[in-house]
């Protein structure tokens, strides 16, 4: 089992800035691919970013690339989502992800996180 936490999240003005935390813990013996998704009220939730393993390899929606960064402390057991320019149709809450299936579907998830961006 996997438990991840995720915080950081909160109200900011349109072309701020935040800066959203994961941290894993339980089975964090081994490394693993991670990501965040979110879900603003009345849509499906949607991908946002991926992490390998590693860190080496990442990728991300297009309506996202040039403004976040994800990143990851494994001797922490930490993935970052650092969020800039934010735009009011961030508006969401921001899940965190881990470990993939055979399938490539994530399989434990945290709480979510609120971000909200006013205009």
């Amino acid at each position: 089992q996997v438990q991840l936490v995720e915080s950081g999240g909160g109200l900011v003005q349109a072309g701020g800035s935040l800066r959203l935390s994961c941290a894993a813990s339980g089975r964090v013996n081994r490394r693993y691919d991670m990501g965040w998704f979110r879900q603003s009220p009345g849509k499906e939730r949607e991908f946002v970013v991926s992490i390998d393993s590693i860190g080496g390899s990442t990728y991300y929606a297009d309506s996202v690339k040039g403004r976040f960064t994800i990143s990851r402390d494994n001797s922490k057991n930490v993935v970052y989502l650092q969020m800039n320019s934010l735009k009011p149709e961030d508006t969401a809450v921001y899940y965190c992800a881990a470990v993939r299936n055979v399938l490539g579907q994530y399989v434990y998830w945290g709480q979510g996180t609120q971000v909200t961006v006013s205009s």
